[in-house]
């Protein structure tokens, strides 16, 4: 789950590289890139729980820009520790301060914070945020508990969104949160906006108000429980004041609360952390998943315009070819290799020759010699215009969806573009893929003929009529040759004993049989183009269409890697295990 959550996070970022600022998507993909990145923390605390269960306890001081945040952490560490400066944005990377908790102690936050890299706080640049300090302090504080304390950079400043996921990792990571306000910034909405999202992590909070004056903590406080209920349904927090005291410009914690954060210690449990992380995902689960299952569904609208176009293409190769009374000839072919196998037997020779002399002008009248190609069948002809008016009526239909299909208007653009594109080539592939059928097909015809000789051979009776009537025949057919000059070769020479041999053998008894044989060779015929051409040619390559677009624009995760995450969200038992 935490890669499959890291991978939602990549395609969410690398998509918004690519909108313009004024998509309205902008700000909806900006919401849930920030909500994985939570997520992803949180995932990783249950990991943490999980290979560390002796993890020292980890409280995180957050709050918004010049709240003094860092003045709160040296108050209660009883040093100084943090940095401390007036200026917005001073501290930009999460500082831990391992407080009668020793470094070793602590070794799985380097496998919590993933790429982030632990060094010595002297170490810590500026301008590099991919890291974290983690110091061990030898003062004690009577405020503190044993623990890892945690200084954050502000949340809310204008450079935040660069050192961001350090503060959302650290936030995650806590199992004490001390959020910190000054009486100036307690109202603001990123500080709402902040406790509302992490909600969801169930951690126990204190709330600090830093800088007070005398006589306006009540108000303040007033105010701040109004606005939790706001933002959140769980109960409101203890409150600290914090009273600025100017000789020592140091905030002052009250007497009456030096134990509030022992208090608060001894609630924390860890035992419900992955009920709170399945809640989490149930909660965003859908909103993040919106564009990549929208994409599945324009993938499955695609895949269905395809095998409807296909389905159209094969009732209009039927109706145009199989099923015409004047263009079907796969079963002509067969009647006529049939002849050929019907020569009687010591003149066939002699036939052979003499039909090729008196053929001869009419094949060369129609280019039939040997350095002239053979042109194409009506069946090949007929199967290249179906495959270029498949591919027209799909262009079409994207057309249509670009227009109707606002929320996925990219994704076809893109399909159709691709489309456009690879026509001609997707064309070129198909009409070879027919040639070689129709080569290949040939195969079966003489395998039909066979079959019809091999059940004459059973009856000798007709077998041998049908050699007389071959003679006889071919004697008519090579007459009419000769006065004629020539219609078509298959026309002068074929057809009348073609004929004579198509009447006898429907008289005969085995007249049911040749019907059934040219059924199946029919049947054949429409699974093999189907299979073949449209199945295994046109499908196969329009299908693949779509994962050829630009993974710039698109999330691009597959539905078994979609189905795998969902069972493994629901695996509420043990957890959210990693894919």
């Amino acid at each position: 789950m935490l890669e499959f959550i890291q991978l939602l996070n990549q395609r969410y970022q690398a998509i918004l590289a690519n909108l313009k600022a004024s998509d309205p998507q902008v700000i909806i993909f900006k919401q849930r890139l920030e909500q994985l990145i939570f997520a992803e923390a949180f995932i990783r605390k249950g990991v943490l729980l999980e290979t560390s269960p002796e993890m020292p306890l980890q409280v995180a001081v957050i709050g918004p820009t010049q709240a003094g945040k860092s003045s709160v952490v040296n108050l209660l560490l009883n040093s100084q520790m943090a940095g401390v400066s007036p200026l917005a944005g001073y501290t930009v990377h999460p500082q831990g301060f391992c407080h009668k908790v020793n470094l070793q102690s602590c070794s799985g936050l380097q496998n919590y914070f993933g790429r982030f890299q632990q060094l010595q706080l002297a170490e810590l640049r500026h301008e590099r945020h991919d890291c974290y300090s983690l110091t061990e302090t030898n003062i004690e504080s009577e405020l503190l508990p044993p623990c890892v304390f945690w200084d954050t950079p502000d949340f809310d400043s204008i450079d935040s969104a660069d050192y961001r996921e350090g503060v959302i990792r650290t936030i995650a990571l806590a199992d004490i949160i001390v959020l910190v306000v000054s009486k100036e910034k307690y109202a603001d909405q990123s500080v709402w906006e902040m406790m509302a999202t992490i909600e969801s992590f169930h951690q126990k909070t204190l709330i600090c108000v830093n800088k007070l004056s005398e006589g306006t903590e009540s108000l303040i406080i007033n105010s701040l429980k109004q606005k939790w209920y706001q933002a959140r349904k769980d109960e409101f927090p203890g409150v600290i004041p914090l009273h600025f005291q100017k000789q020592t410009a140091q905030p002052d914690w009250p007497d009456a609360e030096r134990n509030r954060l022992f208090q608060l210690q001894q609630t924390v449990s860890q035992n419900k952390h992955f009920d709170y992380q399945y809640n989490l995902l149930n909660k965003y689960w859908y909103s993040w998943l919106e564009p990549v299952v929208a994409e599945h569904e324009s993938l499955m609208i695609w895949k269905g315009m395809v095998n409807n176009s296909i389905k159209q293409a094969l009732e209009e190769y039927q109706r145009d070819y199989l099923n015409h009374p004047h263009y079907y000839d796969a079963f002509q072919n067969a009647l006529i290799e049939l002849l050929n196998l019907l020569e009687i037997p010591g003149i066939s020779r002699v036939l052979t020759k003499t039909r090729r002399v008196l053929t001869w002008p009419v094949r060369k009248l129609m280019g039939l010699s040997k350095n002239i190609t053979t042109p194409k069948s009506q069946e090949q002809a007929l199967l290249n215009q179906i495959g270029d008016h498949l591919l027209i009526s799909l262009s079409d239909q994207l057309l249509e969806k670009i227009d109707s299909d606002s929320k996925q208007n990219r994704w076809w653009k893109d399909s159709y573009s691709l489309l456009r594109q690879q026509k001609n080539e997707m064309l070129n592939d198909y009409q070879l893929v027919v040639e070689q059928y129709c080569i290949s097909f040939q195969q079966d015809v003489e395998a039909t003929a066979n079959r019809l000789y091999n059940k004459l051979s059973d009856q000798p009776v007709i077998l041998n009529s049908l050699r007389m009537t071959r003679a006889t025949t071919d004697a008519v057919a090579m007459a009419l040759v000769i006065q004629t000059g020539g219609i078509g070769v298959h026309d002068l020479v074929i057809t009348p004993a073609m004929l004579s041999l198509t009447s006898l053998l429907a008289e005969s008894a085995i007249g049911s049989y040749m019907g059934s044989v040219e059924a199946e060779l029919k049947q054949h015929q429409l699974e093999t183009v189907t299979n073949d051409l449209f199945v295994g040619q046109l499908q196969q390559v329009l299908y693949a269409l779509p994962e050829q677009l630009s993974g710039k624009n698109r999330f691009n995760i597959s539905a078994e890697l979609l189905h795998k995450a969902e069972s493994q969200r629901n695996e509420r038992k043990h957890g959210i295990r990693l894919l």
